[in-house]
């Protein structure tokens, strides 16, 4: 059995010119970001590559037209190197812009796919949140127009070769998508903590990225929401270890359930996962309180200082998250209980890959009930 998953080697840097220098960035280097990075942290520098701006091709997460207008563009073109800096949109788009490309993406997120990714040209990955791991695992997500579902393609020819580490890069991220893309960290973690693919390896990445994403958290409640600036490498280095964990072990319900949230509603990933984050993880505790959990909610007891470590602990979890971000009922977003029902069709219909990883079984009736807990709630 496969011990741990990572064909990525991973490098940190204070500052993106320090980046720069050392990997001699330059002529025959695609560099893909977003302007409002580029302008202030690497025009100044005179990079002699091209540049190409996400903005162009879109603003949303990736959908197969921006996928498709940029696969365009590139059509004629060859690099050297793919260096993408920007969160995960930007991330996931580079890991095809680095492969071989189909002439229509959605050939490769079909239930049987009539494409599959190929690794063509170096990728190398700098992060600017500190929430998808995307820079260590081999998962590109996707947004269908046609059917409007998200979907994830997980091929190791979607590996970077290089994951670069920035801390100061992420301090320039607002506070309400710093918040959502750290809970999604925290959620890899614990998903993949949980899930049926575990190892031990990806547990000690797992439960370290718990530790530094919770004592983030719990500073932030005692100091305040700024001082996470002070403290940006924890969120950064809990991030990568979580996507080296999950990267691994797969993720599970949460991420299944939050797919419809975000393909229907267009909700951001992390938001869409903090909706059912704690729900999903009491169900996994009702259905089978004395097993892999027990590990998880030791862990998380004696960050929140819960005097059991039970139910309570969630409650707790529950309290901590709120107290740095609020999380709307479903209700917000304009789902009704018809809806919630069409959405758990759709997580056993489409999100097989991950709900075969998940703690206890679950059928559509069982998803169903967790999105009706979440609706006015």
């Amino acid at each position: 059995m496969r011990q741990l998953l990572l064909r990525t080697e991973i490098h940190k840097f204070d500052t993106f010119e320090d980046f720069a220098k050392e990997f001699e960035i330059g002529e025959g280097d695609l560099l893909f970001t977003n302007e409002f990075l580029y302008t202030p942290k690497m025009k100044p520098l005179d990079l002699k590559c091209d540049v190409y701006f996400q903005e162009k091709y879109g603003t949303t997460e990736p959908t197969d037209e921006m996928y498709n207008s940029i696969f365009k563009d590139l059509k004629d073109k060859e690099y050297k190197r793919i260096i993408a800096v920007g969160g995960g949109t930007v991330v996931d788009m580079a890991k095809w812009v680095a492969s071989e490309k189909p002439d229509d993406i959605v050939d490769a997120y079909k239930e049987n796919p009539t494409f599959k990714p190929k690794h063509k040209t170096e990728l190398i990955i700098c992060p600017t949140t500190c929430g998808t791991g995307s820079e260590v695992t081999n998962i590109s997500m996707i947004y269908l127009t046609k059917t409007k579902t998200k979907k994830g393609c997980a091929n190791d020819e979607l590996f970077a070769d290089y994951a670069v580490l920035i801390p100061d890069l992420v301090k320039s991220l607002p506070y309400q998508p710093f918040m959502y893309s750290a809970i999604d960290a925290l959620i890899h973690a614990v998903e993949s903590y949980v899930g049926r693919r575990h190892t031990d390896l990806s547990r000690m990445f797992g439960r370290r990225a718990i530790e530094l994403i919770m004592n983030g958290f719990t500073q932030m409640i005692e100091k305040g929401p700024e001082y996470r600036l002070e403290i940006m490498d924890d969120f950064v280095l809990g991030s990568n270890y979580a996507g080296i964990a999950f990267g691994t072990a797969g993720c599970n319900a949460v991420h299944a359930m939050s797919f419809p949230l975000g393909g229907m509603f267009h909700v951001a990933h992390g938001e869409s996962n903090y909706e059912l984050f704690t729900t999903v993880m009491k169900y996994y505790y009702k259905m089978n309180p004395d097993g892999d959990i027990k590990e998880i909610n030791h862990v998380l007891a004696e960050i929140l200082g819960c005097e059991t470590e039970g139910a309570e602990v969630y409650d707790k979890l529950e309290e901590a998250l709120a107290a740095l971000i609020r999380r709307k009922p479903l209700s917000e977003y304009g789902v009704t209980e018809e809806i919630c029902d069409q959405m758990a069709e759709l997580v056993i219909a489409e999100q097989q890959r991950l709900m075969t990883n998940t703690y206890v079984e679950m059928d559509k009736e069982a998803v169903k009930s967790l999105y009706l807990q979440v609706l006015n709630d």
